[in-house]
């Protein structure tokens, strides 16, 4: 039995004491000292970036709390389940379908979360991107809560001046402080899409040989040549998302499933890389708008975008 002190208390009665006051605390659902540190909700933002653009993006949205995960490192980890007070996921639209990869992600994820965001990004036109992603994701057991878009850089080097496109002011801090105050403010909302709007997509869809299932997805080999302009460098090997690129005794060579993501031709630094002379191609039948321009995004450094897509 321990003894009182008129000077106060052993340090195991006050432990005991604490622990009792504690255990009340919860009982009557009151903040104790211990649930303090986590009151920050966590947040998991996922992310697709092939110049840095979504990326960028990502990055504005998160904050101390947030953990950023690349969808390429992610797939290449088997890792397709994740829980978190709020997921989002930040990707580039290509025909205002998301990237091939992003598609399979979430087709295999189990995404656990109180609220879930997408952001799109886009550089010219977005008009059912937003209802297609609604589509997929709820098909997948993943339906999203929020989603919306941002106007950025559009980096489709066959219709783009890189130049030309990084002169123009695309709104992007305002675009910004919007969707941050959205998703603070876990807003509900999801664009709705005009019948004109489908019909526009099937069209493109047809006229370009696609799978609206599928989206993009190339052979890089039929696409891609790398000129006598490499040096070896290894860049194109770490930028691509699906490693299709290879430094061989005798050169780069670049095969297999390709998601048009232009990762390997906009960061290679020798501008090495470029498209292959197809004529008949509904998308590169003119090549490019300027050969000699490329872009990424001025606050992602081409380490930022190996680390992401490094396979």
């Amino acid at each position: 039995m321990e003894k009182n002190c008129d000077k106060g208390i052993s340090r195991r009665s006050a432990l005991k004491r604490m622990g009792l006051l504690m255990a009340g605390a919860v009982a009557l659902g009151m903040p104790t000292l211990a649930s303090c540190s986590g009151d920050k909700k966590k947040r998991i933002i996922l992310y697709f970036t092939a110049t840095g653009n979504s990326l960028y993006v990502a990055r504005q949205l998160a904050d101390e709390a947030t953990e950023l995960l690349s969808i390429p490192q992610l797939v290449k980890q088997g890792r397709y389940e994740l829980e978190a007070d709020e997921i989002g996921i930040v990707y580039p639209i290509y025909g205002q379908m998301p990237p091939n990869m992003v598609r399979r992600f979430i087709q295999k994820a189990r995404l656990k979360a109180a609220y879930k965001f997408a952001v799109l990004t886009y550089g010219n036109m977005q008009f059912v991107a937003a209802g297609i992603w609604d589509e997929v994701s709820r098909k997948s057991g993943n339906a999203f809560d929020y989603i919306t878009s941002i106007l950025m850089v559009d980096n489709w080097l066959p219709n783009f001046d890189m130049n030309e496109q990084i002169k123009i002011d695309k709104h992007i801090p305002e675009s910004l402080e919007r969707i941050t105050a959205d998703i603070a403010a876990r807003k509900h909302e999801i664009p709705s899409t005009e019948e004109r709007a489908r019909q526009l997509f099937d069209h493109f869809i047809h006229d370009r040989g696609l799978d609206p299932e599928v989206g993009y997805l190339m052979h890089s080999e039929d696409y891609f040549v790398v000129t006598d302009a490499c040096i070896g460098c290894a860049v194109c090997t770490e930028v691509c998302p699906r490693g299709n690129y290879e430094l061989t005794s005798t050169g780069v060579k670049t095969k297999g499933d390709c998601d048009f993501c232009f990762a390997c031709i906009q960061n290679c630094p020798q501008k090495a890389i470029k498209f292959a002379e197809l004529p008949d191609s509904p998308f590169l039948a003119h090549g490019e708008k300027n050969p000699d321009a490329r872009f990424r995004n001025e606050h992602v450094s081409l380490w930022s975008i190996k680390e992401a897509n490094r396979q």
